[in-house]
């Protein structure tokens, strides 16, 4: 009996890549990367990480979040001023343009919410945001696996918070 139920689950690992391949999960990645924000009221940078899946060839979701490395210092009046990120999250519903099996066009809609902090001597001021953001991107893959995906988003802040254009290049992994 006992060898009866040992090769029976035996057996049964062999379908575990087949179960895999229905999965919505199965197409899943993730990014790591430079972004450069450039908006009106300064340029900064921040690192920005992505988790994502492709519910089909053409459509998947993904979602993001950058902090700030680079900030904006500037001086007004002989008052030094600087401009940081703390955070942008958001989330996507993506198109994908599959070209070859190495690479492929994306387009991608979504909502985020972005918090800056500008602060001068003795004064410091931090503000929030929510945008409908927007953009296009490409990405090559190497292998199967490793890639790397460069990417436009536009953030068009809601309350006329105005808008920023954000940049990005990054390494991408598949899972």
């Amino acid at each position: 009996m006992r060898n009866i139920l040992l090769a029976a689950t035996a057996i049964s690992l062999f379908a575990v890549p087949a179960m895999a391949q229905n999965s919505p999960f199965a197409n899943s990645y993730g990014t790591i990367g430079y972004t450069q924000l450039d908006g009106s009221d300064g340029d900064l940078g921040a690192i920005t990480g992505r988790l994502g899946t492709k519910l089909n060839p053409n459509f998947g979701l993904e979602g993001e979040v950058s902090f700030g490395v680079d900030d904006d210092e500037s001086s007004f009046a002989g008052v030094d001023t600087k401009v940081e990120l703390e955070y942008d999250a958001a989330a996507y519903g993506v198109a994908y343009l599959p070209i070859s099996d190495q690479f492929e066009l994306f387009g991608r809609l979504g909502y985020g919410t972005t918090e800056i902090k500008a602060s001068a001597p003795g004064v410091s001021l931090t503000e929030d945001g929510e945008s409908w953001n927007y953009g296009a991107g490409a990405q090559y893959f190497f292998d199967g696996q490793n890639g790397v995906r460069g990417d436009w988003t536009r953030r068009d802040f809601t309350d006329d918070g105005g808008e920023v254009d954000t940049y990005s290049l990054n390494y991408v992994r598949r899972f």
